[in-house]
C-alpha cells in the first residue's frame, strides 16, 4: 500500500487515471441508481395501466367471470404473470385470471368496503397490488396481481435499463486510460531523448512538439544546457589558453637544457641535466595530451568525406615506427581489408595513435602489437591487440578516468591518452571495449572499436612493412 500511495504522489498520469477512473465510477454508479429507480417505478406505473386496462375491459364488453377448471387452472395459465379478477362483495363468485394465468380455488380476502382506486394489501399473508372498479351495472370488482411477481418484472425491466451501464463503463474506463498514456507520451518521448544523450550533446531540446503545460520545463532546461554549455566551453578554453601559454616557457626552458649540455660538466651535473630535461619532456607531453583532450571534448565538426581506416593505420605506424623499433617490438597490420568510416581524419589519427602510443609503451621489449579491421553488418570494428601484461578486469572501466595509471606501472606517462580515446570515441558515436588477446593465459590487451560504417570496402592492400619482423 505504502508503495501504491508513493508510486501515485509520484506519477501525474496514475493520478490523473485514476482520479478520471473514480469520477466516472460515481458518475455511472449515481446514474445507474437514478435509472435502476426510474425505471422499477415506471415499470410499476406500467403494470398499474396494465390493471386498469383490464378493469376497462371488464367494464366495456360486459365480460363474465368464469369458473375455474376442475384442476384448478384455467387454460394456457402463466403462473409469473397472471392477474386475478375477482367480483368484490361477493367472494364466492368465481375468480378468473385475465391473461390465462392461474385461477385460485380461494378468492381473495378483501374488504367490501374499499373504495374505487389501486390499493396494496394482504391476503393470505401475500402482498398483492389490487384495482377497484365500479361497473357500469353496479357491480364491483376487483383486479389484483402478486406484488412479488411484479417486482419481478420491474426488477427485470430495471437490469435491462442498467445493462449498458455495465458493459460501457469498464469500456469507457480502458479508452480513459488510454487516452491518458497517449497523451503523455510525447513526454515519455522527450524524457527518452534526453537520457540518450551523450555528454557533449548540449543542444536545445525541441519545443514544437510539446503540450504547452510542459512547454515552460522545456524551455527552462533548454537555459540550463546553454549555461552548462557555456561552462564547459569556458574550461575546454582555460585548458587549451593554459596549455597554449605553457608552451613557450617550457620550450625556452628545454633549449635552455640543450645548449647547457653542449657546456663542459662534471658527471654529476650531467646527470641531473639529464632529469631536468626529462622532467621538461614530460611536460611538454603533458600539455600536448591536454590540448588534444581539450580538443576531443570540443564541438565536433561534421566530415564530408569518408576516411580510410588502413590509411590512418599507415600514417600512425609511420610516425610511431621509431618509438617501436627503440623497444624491439613487431608491429604492423593484419590482413588488407579497409573500411571507410564518416570520421574526421584528425579523430581517426588521434584515437589510433593514442591506443597504438600505449601499446607500444606497455608492451614488453621484443612484444608485438597487431592493428587490424573488419566489417560486422554496417560497422567497422578496429582492433589492436598486443601481447603485454594487459589490464586487470577491475580496472577497465578506470584505465578512462583522467591521470589515472595502471597500478604496478613504471612508464613515464600522464594518464591521459585513454581518456583522449574515450572522448573521441563518446563523440563520434563509437563503442570501445577491452579484453585479452590470449583467452587461454588470460594476458595481453585487445581494444576493439566499432564505427558506424560509410561505407566498407575489399581491396589487395599491401601488408604495411613491420618493424623486426
Amino acid at each position: 500500500m505504502d508503495g501504491f500511495k508513493e508510486r501515485l504522489n509520484a506519477s501525474i498520469r496514475v493520478k490523473l487515471s485514476l482520479s478520471l477512473s473514480l469520477a466516472i465510477l460515481v458518475v455511472a454508479v449515481v446514474a445507474g441508481l437514478f435509472s435502476f429507480v426510474s425505471a422499477f417505478d415506471q415499470a410499476h406505473a406500467l403494470q398499474d395501466d396494465t390493471l386498469k386496462q383490464v378493469a376497462a375491459l371488464f367494464d366495456r364488453h360486459h365480460l363474465p367471470l368464469t369458473q375455474p377448471g376442475d384442476d384448478g387452472r384455467a387454460n394456457d395459465s402463466d403462473e409469473e404473470s397472471r392477474v386475478i379478477v375477482q367480483s368484490l362483495g361477493d367472494s364466492g363468485k368465481a375468480l378468473t385470471p385475465a391473461d390465462g394465468g392461474m385461477a385460485l380455488t380461494i378468492p381473495l380476502t378483501l374488504p367490501p368496503n374499499l373504495a374505487d382506486g389501486l390499493h396494496t394489501l394482504n391476503s393470505g399473508n401475500e402482498p398483492f397490488r389490487v384495482l377497484v372498479k365500479t361497473m357500469a351495472g353496479g357491480a364491483r370488482i376487483a383486479v389484483a396481481q402478486e406484488t412479488g411477481v411484479r417486482n419481478e418484472i420491474a426488477r427485470a425491466s430495471a437490469l435491462r435499463t442498467v445493462m449498458p451501464f455495465l458493459i460501457l463503463v469498464p469500456i469507457l474506463l480502458l479508452i480513459v486510460a488510454n487516452l491518458v498514456r497517449k497523451m503523455f507520451r510525447p513526454i515519455a518521448a522527450l524524457s527518452t531523448e534526453i537520457d540518450q544523450r551523450a555528454e557533449q550533446e548540449l543542444h536545445p531540446v525541441a519545443a514544437d512538439h510539446v503540450p504547452v503545460e510542459v512547454r515552460p520545463f522545456v524551455v527552462a532546461i533548454n537555459r540550463l544546457l546553454a549555461r552548462v554549455g557555456q561552462s564547459m566551453e569556458v574550461q575546454r578554453r582555460f585548458i587549451a589558453d593554459a596549455a597554449h601559454e605553457l608552451r613557450s616557457p617550457l620550450t625556452a626552458m628545454s633549449l635552455q637544457a640543450e645548449r647547457l649540455a653542449e657546456a663542459d660538466m662534471s658527471d654529476l651535473a650531467r646527470e641531473r641535466l639529464a632529469t631536468l630535461q626529462r622532467g621538461i619532456e614530460r611536460g611538454r607531453n603533458l600539455l600536448n595530451q591536454l590540448l588534444t583532450l581539450a580538443k576531443a571534448q570540443a564541438t565536433p565538426e561534421r566530415p564530408t568525406l569518408p576516411v580510410s581506416v588502413q590509411a590512418i593505420y599507415r600514417r600512425v605506424l609511420e610516425d610511431l615506427m621509431p618509438l617501436a623499433d627503440t623497444r624491439r617490438i613487431d608491429i604492423g597490420v593484419e590482413g588488407g581489408q579497409d573500411a571507410q568510416v564518416m570520421v574526421s581524419e584528425l579523430d581517426m589519427i588521434a584515437l589510433v595513435r593514442n591506443l597504438v602510443d600505449n601499446a607500444i609503451r606497455y608492451t614488453q621489449h621484443d612484444g608485438r602489437i597487431d592493428l587490424s579491421v573488419t566489417t560486422e553488418g554496417a560497422i567497422a570494428v578496429l582492433r589492436i591487440q598486443d601481447n603485454g601484461p594487459g589490464i586487470a578486469l577491475a580496472e577497465r572501466e578506470r584505465v578512462f578516468d583522467p591521470f589515472y595509471r595502471t597500478l604496478g606501472s613504471d612508464q613515464v606517462g600522464s594518464g591521459l591518452g585513454m581518456s583522449i580515446v574515450k572522448a573521441i570515441s563518446d563523440r563520434i558515436g563509437a563503442q570501445i571495449t577491452l579484453g585479452v588477446s590470449d583467452a587461454v593465459t588470460g594476458s595481453g590487451l585487445r581494444v576493439c572499436l566499432r564505427i558506424p560504417l560509410a561505407q566498407a570496402t575489399r581491396g589487395s592492400l599491401p601488408h604495411t612493412p613491420t618493424g623486426n619482423t
